[in-house]
């Protein structure tokens, strides 16, 4: 029997729901409480407790390094983006109201979600990123210096 195997089993269960509670604080974020940093680290701590409980080169596999980059420059570039296409369309920067001229709060909406999203992807892959780089790390010390 391998040990830990409670812990094991109890994260498989959880490391879903928390993923799942993540997306709800992102998608309801413009209804209450919640939104893009919030759900953003809600996401990365589901991925730093199956580091945790399954090992950092587990973690690694399932989320590799080069997702991690990829995802923290797509949410720049999706939140400045956002502000961007709001120039070109001919408004102030971030106004969302440009997106739909004939319905102004659905423009309000569509604009909240793709800035939440991108703080989203910018923040889950941030933190997921200082996990890996902390737990990388060599000690100092080898198993002699003790």
């Amino acid at each position: 029997m391998t040990p830990h195997v409670i812990l094991r089993v109890v994260s498989k269960f959880l490391i879903p729901l928390i993923a799942m509670f993540a997306f709800y604080v992102q998608f309801h974020g413009d209804y209450g409480p919640g939104g893009g940093f919030q759900a953003g680290v809600i996401l990365a701590a589901s991925v730093i407790l199956y580091a945790l409980i399954f090992g950092l080169d587990a973690a690694k596999k399932a989320i590799p390094p080069s997702w991690v980059r990829i995802g923290m420059s797509l949410g720049v570039l999706l939140y400045g983006g956002t502000g961007v296409a709001t120039w070109f369309l001919g408004g102030e920067f971030l106004n969302y109201s440009v997106f739909t001229p004939d319905h102004p709060s659905h423009g309000q909406h569509y604009g909240i979600l793709a800035v939440e999203l991108g703080v989203l992807l910018a923040v889950a892959s941030v933190m997921v990123a200082i996990f890996y780089a902390f737990g990388s790390r060599q000690p100092d010390l080898t198993d002699e210096d003790w």
